[in-house]
């Protein structure tokens, strides 16, 4: 790359980033012996203790990735404030998490939501399909964007060879979260959080101090371009947009229709905020209710933040370099970034190269590998989680403990292999503007996910049977639209526009409004058209029937009648099976009872390597259970709800909702 700058990291730089190594690896060990990591509820639930600040910091680390700083910042030097609406608008999303999904969870003691979905519909297409598709997400949007964001920090910052750093960090993430689960996982990750937001506000008061002010700031943004457009009139890429300091913005002709916004970042997002296994299972690990709720009110203040942490500080790296940061010609952008489209990623790398004295930009090179390393943490145990509990128990059903755990380590190294394979493949994606790609493949593919989970929750007459199709035609159509999207790229400013006008017409924000509708019309008629799901079926599973508790019984016995009905192709719903139901759970829990005794590990004479092995890997002790503490049982729902309902918190937080509702409008009306 031709472009340099002359800062460089000295040695007080280096050493800020070895301490801050050493220290996470510190609080990772420290983790490992506070949780039972030789178990599925120990590994995957932190064994449902968690306090609220350590669920709130997980839950804000574990969505600002690299990606946010590198993206927000970009996304704010190129277009403005408007896409800050993404982040105010989480507060309406942790809301809906703590309050109305949480509940419904909690009823059916569930750990992952395809499980979810199975105890809501019944038969096992419909949790394969959600698996398979979050699993897809997971390596194709979350690792790879994240990956992406690290490699232009790297190349902008480090200089490095850009693989040999890339596969250190996925090694020492790798590391925390195959040796100690998620609770080094959200040990980690409040670390960060700290170091993340710490760092973040010492770069965004030195920004301030270079630009003078607010005003200043708007002043000199407007007038920043580059000198091809500032010096012919007739070139007009590169300059500023009039709206860039409005969030609300034509509905029909600017680069973010507000009402499209709007939508897509309240009811599409509540895709990642409230049916992701990443930041649900975070909600889950909480030890009470009041604990759960009291993490999504910190998280909510937090997402606050990156207004004043990542996008006015992208906007002040325009304003003061934008021949490199606002480049409006492919010749410039190539030595610049090694781009051909655009450059407004490396806006907050500029930033910390430029501004940051000696020992702070160490500082911040350590808050951006604690950013990339949280995302990841919190993607791998999360992506494990979902392939141990809801893949790998579906092939082998009769899995050890010891079997279990070591699928989950095993399955992390191999996402972070498809990570690292995946680099070049974002790296010729043209270097754009890293948010616009994810919002963008996002919409096409989280409409239908989002349709089905809310119909699930409000439509208690919804089945499995609308809930399947609506599921499958949104995500052919979502699939085919994102294909599309790569067929016909979007042209650099200075290229005239080819694509046929069917595809531009509608813009994604509002695509997957309309895709969102298409589904849950789908979900309706067929669910209406076909038979009711049996009662047991609706009892704690949706926002009506959040007080009862879903009935074990009844799902034991209809994994019996899937097992008689595996080969005469029977509904598991269908009450004519021929064979009583005390039959089947006789021969059914005669088989659990045969494999757990045949399930204890009684080797006591393991070599000392493999005792070693067993012990960084969390897997000590006898295996005899399959679960752990992974499910709730009755008892264990009843005594969370009545912490809910006894605790004075209940009310404080209840309090904070409001407050936090009201910030929220109040800086979108400032804004406007």
């Amino acid at each position: 790359m031709s472009y340099s700058t002359d800062a460089k990291l000295g040695t007080w730089d280096i050493v800020v980033v070895v301490v801050y190594f050493c220290f996470v690896f510190a609080v990772g060990i420290f983790s490992m012996f506070q949780s039972n990591r030789s178990n599925v509820g120990g590994y995957f639930l932190a064994g449902r203790n968690m306090n609220w600040w350590l669920v709130g910091l997980s839950l804000f680390a574990s969505n600002i990735g690299s990606e946010h700083f590198i993206g927000l910042a970009g996304n704010g030097a190129a277009g403005g404030l408007a896409t800050y609406l993404f982040e105010i608008n989480a507060i309406f999303c942790l809301v809906a998490l703590g309050w109305i999904f949480l509940p419904v969870y909690i009823a059916c003691g569930v750990s992952t939501m395809p499980e979810y979905l199975n105890k809501r519909f019944g038969r096992q297409r419909l949790r394969v399909c959600l698996t398979a598709y979050a699993l897809l997400l997971y390596i194709f949007v979350k690792v790879s964007v994240d990956l992406f964001a690290g490699a232009i920090f790297i190349q902008q910052a480090l200089r490095w060879n850009l693989y040999v750093s890339i596969i250190f960090i996925l090694g020492v993430t790798a590391l925390f979260t195959t040796a100690g689960g998620l609770t080094a996982v959200i040990y980690t990750d409040a670390l960060q959080s700290f170091i993340m937001v710490a760092g973040a506000i010492v770069l965004a008061v030195l920004s301030f101090m270079e630009i003078g002010s607010y005003s200043n700031l708007k002043k000199m943004y407007m007038d920043a371009m580059p000198n091809i457009t500032r010096y012919d009139e007739n070139y007009t890429c590169g300059t500023p947009r009039d709206d860039a300091f409005n969030m609300v913005r034509d509905p029909v002709n600017a680069d973010w229709p507000f009402p499209g916004l709007l939508f897509r970042s309240t009811v599409i997002s509540l895709w990642n905020w409230c049916a992701d296994q990443i930041i649900v299972q975070r909600v889950l690990a909480a030890k009470t209710i009041p604990h759960a709720r009291g993490g999504s009110v910190l998280a909510s203040y937090l997402k606050i933040l990156p207004l004043f942490l990542m996008m006015f500080p992208g906007m002040i790296s325009r304003a003061l370099w934008p021949e490199e940061v606002a480049c409006a010609d492919a010749e410039t952008c190539l030595e610049v970034c090694d781009s051909e489209l655009s450059c407004s990623n490396i806006a907050y790398p500029k930033l910390i190269l430029e501004l940051m004295p000696e020992g702070l930009r160490g500082l911040m090179m350590a808050v951006m590998l604690s950013a990339l390393m949280s995302s990841l943490t919190s993607i791998f145990n999360s992506a494990s989680t979902v392939f141990t509990l809801d893949v790998w128990k579906r092939v082998r059903k009769n899995a050890k403990q010891r079997e279990l755990m070591i699928v989950a380590r095993v399955f992390v190294l191999v996402l972070a292999t498809i990570g690292i394979l995946w680099i070049p493949v974002m790296m010729s994606q043209g270097g754009g503007q890293l948010m616009e790609y994810i919002w963008a493949i996002t919409s096409y593919l989280a409409a239908p996910i989002t349709a089905l989970f809310l119909c699930a929750i409000f439509f208690p007459r919804a089945n499995e049977q609308g809930s399947f199709w609506g599921l499958i035609t949104g995500m052919v159509i979502g699939l085919t639209r994102m294909v599309l999207s790569f067929v016909y790229p979007s042209p650099p400013c200075w290229e005239e526009d080819t694509r046929p006008s069917w595809l531009t017409v509608l813009h994604h924000s509002y695509f997957s409004m309309a895709l969102f509708f298409f589904c849950v019309i789908v979900i309706i008629i067929v669910s209406l058209l076909t038979d009711p799901l049996p009662d047991y079926k609706t009892k704690g599973t949706t926002f009506f029937t959040r007080n009862e508790i879903y009935q074990g019984e009844d799902e034991e016995k209809e994994d019996s009648i899937v097992i008689e009905n595996v080969m005469s192709k029977r509904h598991p719903d269908d009450s004519n099976t021929g064979k009583s139901y005390s039959m089947e759970l006789k021969e059914v829990n005669g088989n659990k009872a045969d494999h757990i005794y045949a399930d204890v590990d009684t080797d006591t004479s393991q070599s000392t390597w493999k005792r070693a092995f067993g012990w960084i890997c969390g897997m000590t002790g006898s295996s005899n259970d399959t679960e752990g503490n992974a499910k709730m049982t009755e008892e264990d729902i009843r005594k969370l709800r009545a912490t809910d309902t006894k605790s004075i918190w209940k009310y404080i937080l209840n309090f904070n909702v409001l407050v936090l509702i009201g910030l929220e409008i109040g800086i979108i009306v400032y804004f406007r």
